[in-house]
């Protein structure tokens, strides 16, 4: 983890006004809860939101006044640990749905990453006192829950985001399903 140190005359950074100011050996991170879902040998790629099952957040007592209001919204980020990770970590990655092709791990969704830190945007359905129950979560029966966000609508929505590289890639509709986690015939 670094800060950036910027020159005031100009806003944006450059190898020249970019200063290291501390590197960390550590972060801690607070677990604030556990995700439960019916997925215990494997879970899908993305959240699907008509998974049936069980999908709910239970967030330890002593934070569960942090979910006041959360209720009026319709949707949330929820960060998790990927305590499951096992695979060592490469810089380069090929994507499941994506034969052959190799892309760096900044350009992918992979959950092999640097920190095991996921996220998943997913529906509330209800909150009652301190569990959050919701659509399909991509995460394993037991996963520690790090973070909640609301989602806002026109705060988290970017109209003119692209498909990067999957745009270039033949037979892209057909790869979108497998991203989107959405079932159908191969």
């Amino acid at each position: 983890m670094f800060l950036l140190s910027l020159r005031k005359d100009k806003m944006t950074p450059t190898s020249k006004n970019i200063k290291l100011v501390k590197k960390y050996k550590s972060i801690e991170l607070k677990q604030i809860g556990i995700i439960r879902t019916p997925y215990i040998d494997s879970a899908p790629y993305q959240p699907v939101d008509e998974n049936g099952g069980d999908f709910r957040i239970v967030v330890d007592s002593k934070y569960s006044k942090g979910l006041y209001r959360l209720a009026q919204f319709r949707y949330i980020y929820v960060i998790y640990y990927m305590h499951h990770i096992k695979q060592e970590l490469s810089m380069i990655v090929f994507p499941p749905w994506n034969k052959g092709m190799k892309v760096g791990i900044f350009a992918s969704r992979s959950p092999i990453r640097p920190n095991c830190i996921g996220l998943s945007i997913v529906s509330i359905k209800r909150i009652i006192n301190n569990e959050i129950f919701t659509s399909g979560l991509d995460v394993f029966d037991g996963t520690p829950l790090l973070d909640i966000k609301p989602y806002i609508k026109d705060l988290d929505t970017k109209p003119d985001a692209n498909y990067g590289w999957i745009k270039k890639l033949k037979g892209q509709e057909h790869l979108l399903l497998h991203i989107k986690g959405i079932p159908h015939d191969h």
